[in-house]
């Protein structure tokens, strides 16, 4: 039982005792019945069976603020390995040269007939559920962030649903490049906080290769395929996402894009022909604005918490190049052993990068530490949230 003198004061002044509350079906109070110490014996044998009936510190853990805490938090990659001395073969390039300038020494590619970016998220929407024991039916939403989405229409999030028995549960798709789980996870923890949801499963998930060009050497160095997961649950101690800053530009589309595909430019054979169905950039101008933008939000949403470097047990920065990895853990003070990095590993996966972090250092992560989740994408797009761990 909450203790009503330390606990929501603020909140509920005008409570001197305890209160029998009649609620509806929708939990909306109706009318104040009676204080506890009265005799209702006529009123609790009309709303108690069908549970109406709440006590004033119930009332009280309602008028706390809910935050979306992260219950579980899963990954998935394929088994399919495309190394650096695998690129040696296809393009004009070498190990040495690809970790100097990225840091990246293999990444994962999701191979196989019919296979698409559900089938990356698929396996992680499940693992997520087990690990948290609970069905598939059980989730109220499903939000995919993917910039490689299995088709047009339906979206992701639709075919997930489907594929993981999650039949309860509607969804949606978050176009933001690799941006796309933090305004994703953004998203959802609004869903959380409202009081409508109890849970919300969010995924950033990628298969890169699909739209990648493995005779461009300045791209196909890059990117990989993968999918990571986390489960949004309400709490009420403080945990979860406690902030977020997130930015655009719609200016950045002349350095990182997709030409055709879309309603602006639909698919022809000519733009087949041109190759304009894979990504394009332009690697100084996106290097110099992400090194900036990734830092300068990240510091910012230190500051607007009153915080330090020293406050944040680890930063989980969107793993796009060691480079501005380190460009951003500089800015706001932190060592190597603070920053998650599997890029080495995994390449550039879009939207997967940062749940997947998540997922590789769970184990390592305590009750209150304080995280801050920093990224930048094509747009162009970036942002920082502030992440207290525990549930």
């Amino acid at each position: 039982m909450l203790d009503l003198r330390k606990s929501v004061q603020t909140d509920l002044h005008f409570i001197p005792h305890s209160l029998h509350i009649h609620m509806d079906k929708r939990r909306t109070l109706i009318h104040k019945i009676a204080p506890e110490k009265g005799y209702h014996e006529r009123e609790n044998s009309i709303f108690k069976p069908r549970k109406y009936f709440i006590k004033t510190h119930d009332l009280c853990r309602m008028t706390q603020k809910i935050s979306a805490a992260i219950t579980a938090v899963s990954g998935y990659v394929p088994e399919d390995i495309l190394s650096n001395g695998d690129l040696e073969k296809m393009v004009d390039t070498n190990d040495e040269w690809i970790r100097t300038r990225t840091g990246i020494s293999e990444r994962r590619i999701l191979k196989g007939l019919n296979k698409a970016t559900s089938d990356l998220c698929v396996p992680a929407v499940l693992s997520l559920c087990e690990k948290r024991g609970i069905l598939p039916s059980e989730i109220d939403c499903i939000i995919v962030g993917t910039v490689t989405p299995d088709m047009l229409f339906p979206s992701t999030a639709n075919l997930v649903c489907e594929k993981t028995g999650a039949a309860n549960a509607w969804g949606f798709d978050l176009l933001a490049a690799c941006s796309g789980f933090l305004y994703s996870l953004t998203t959802g923890a609004s869903l959380i906080e409202s009081g409508r949801y109890k849970k919300v499963v969010v995924v950033g998930a990628d298969k890169m290769s699909s739209i990648v060009d493995y005779s461009d050497r300045s791209t196909c160095i890059i990117f990989g395929d993968g999918a990571g997961a986390v489960l949004l649950e309400p709490n009420f101690d403080g945990l979860g996402v406690l902030d977020s800053i997130l930015r655009s530009d719609g200016s950045g589309k002349a350095h990182l894009h997709m030409k055709s595909g879309g309603s602006l430019s639909p698919a022809t054979i000519e733009s087949v022909a041109r190759k304009e169905h894979f990504i394009y950039q332009e690697g100084q101008p996106v290097f110099k604005f992400a090194v900036t933008r990734m830092a300068d939000v990240s510091e910012e949403l230190l500051k607007r918490n009153n915080l330090t470097g020293d406050d944040i047990a680890f930063l989980v920065p969107h793993q796009a190049n060691k480079r501005i990895i380190d460009a951003t853990a500089n800015r706001i003070g932190l060592s190597d052993e603070k920053v998650m990095v599997n890029i080495q590993r995994y390449g550039n996966t879009t939207a997967g990068t940062i749940p997947l972090c998540l997922s590789d250092w769970e184990d390592q992560l305590k009750n209150g530490d304080l995280l801050v989740l920093a990224a930048f994408g094509g747009g162009f797009t970036w942002g920082a949230t502030l992440v207290k761990w525990g549930c």
